[in-house]
């Protein structure tokens, strides 16, 4: 049996204000494609569908319209939806959806009910797992504690007891919404960490033949049977390096992993990130390659140019991104506040804070606890004003 399997598609999300719809459109039109000619038995989206909880107008109208295309195929679809999507919109019209083989897993209480598809080997039975905000579904499965891990694998042993109900040799896929370990993030994933803590093992998935994986933005292996396909397009200029693709999977007759294939998603603008003085980026000719790139450009002049902007985009026209690194500065000991940002979470960031108002000394254990209390009070509050907008 064979699947294609995506994530993260974003639908709505901009590049620093370039307008992606129609290259978000182009993907879906190779999605299609590439489900009718490698008649593939179903398409796996593992959340993220939209960037946003409410998602523009044109957006909307995108999903409708790869949500028809892809039931005219034929080709059944499982979709959950991810930390980005609001569930209770995502999944409205599931029931009535369905019947169009466009199967909606957007509750959490659902996760161990599968779509179930056969083919001359038996059953696969395909379970939707839409992203789990650890306080908001903590007493649904019943989970000792408030973490990724805790939920997470609560929700597995649901689906490993529902596999284990049924005909013996039932083939299993999973679609999940998570940051497991061993994945590489981007700059582009919004930050999911709890209590200190944003990673799962990849073992959580133990007892299923495939687990999809989503909201990693770069397509990449945790092992043989829990993959990332990674976003279609690239959604930051730390993307620059990645080979954007889909997943096309084959299970065997046991559940064996028979293909794993990466199919190249299409390309609207290669990405480039430029360093240097202004003067050697215009004039170098090693540079050529990136005059037609979206560019992030880094300027390290000890002094700032004037109007740098305009002069990078005669010869780079596509120049989204500018800032400064004058030369020497590590050596006088000044960072700009985005450098000293870049790389740290939230809760770090309040930790140094602390450190700076009372003049000195770290933050102690308790103090730790109640801000990173804080930070998972609020996420799950949006969580919920979402969820009842």
């Amino acid at each position: 049996m064979k699947f294609l399997h995506t994530s993260d598609w974003h639908l709505g999300r901009s590049f620093h204000r370039v307008n992606l719809l129609a290259a978000q459109a182009a993907f879906i039109d190779h999605l299609v494609g590439a489900a009718r000619e490698h008649e593939v038995d179903a398409v796996l989206v593992a959340g993220d569908v939209y960037d946003r909880a409410v998602p523009p107008l044109p957006a909307v109208e995108l999903y409708d319209q790869a949500l028809h295309r892809l039931a005219d195929l034929g080709v059944p679809t499982v979709m959950i939806s991810g930390n980005h999507d609001s569930a209770r919109r995502l999944g409205v019209g599931a029931g009535l959806i369905g019947r169009a083989g466009i199967h909606l897993r957007t509750d959490p209480a659902g996760c161990a009910d599968p779509v179930v598809l056969a083919d001359v080997h038996g059953e696969v039975a395909l379970y939707g797992l839409p992203y789990l905000e650890p306080a908001l579904v903590k007493d649904e499965f019943g989970a000792g504690k408030v973490s990724h891990e805790a939920v997470l694998g609560a929700a597995m042993d649901r689906i490993r007891a529902d596999l284990d109900g049924r005909a013996p040799g039932t083939r299993s896929v999973v679609l999940a919404h998570a940051f497991v370990t061993g994945g590489q993030a981007s700059d582009s994933e919004r930050d999911i960490t709890v209590g200190g803590v944003e990673a799962v093992p990849a073992a959580v998935f133990d007892g299923v033949d495939y687990a999809a994986l989503g909201h990693l933005h770069g397509c990449q292996t945790i092992n043989e049977r829990v993959r990332y396909s990674g976003s279609p397009l690239a959604y930051s200029f730390s993307e620059a390096d990645h080979r954007k693709s889909m997943w096309l999977i084959e299970l065997g007759a046991v559940g064996e992993i028979v293909r794993a294939e990466r199919l190249d998603t299409p390309v609207p603008r290669r990405l480039a990130r430029l360093r240097g003085r202004l003067d050697a980026l215009l004039e170098d000719p090693a540079h050529t390659p990136y005059e037609d790139c979206w560019v992030e450009v880094t300027l390290t002049d000890p002094v700032r140019p004037e109007d740098p902007m305009a002069k990078l985009a005669v010869r780079f026209p596509h120049t989204l991104a500018l800032g400064f690194d004058p030369e020497g500065r590590e050596e006088d000991g000044g960072t700009s506040y985005a450098q000293r940002l870049k790389g740290r979470s939230d809760q770090e960031i309040a930790e140094d804070f602390v450190s700076h108002v009372r003049g000195g000394g770290f933050a102690d254990e308790a103090e730790r606890a109640v801000l990173q209390g804080a930070f998972d009070e609020v996420r799950a509050d949006d969580s919920r004003q979402e969820t009842h907008r």
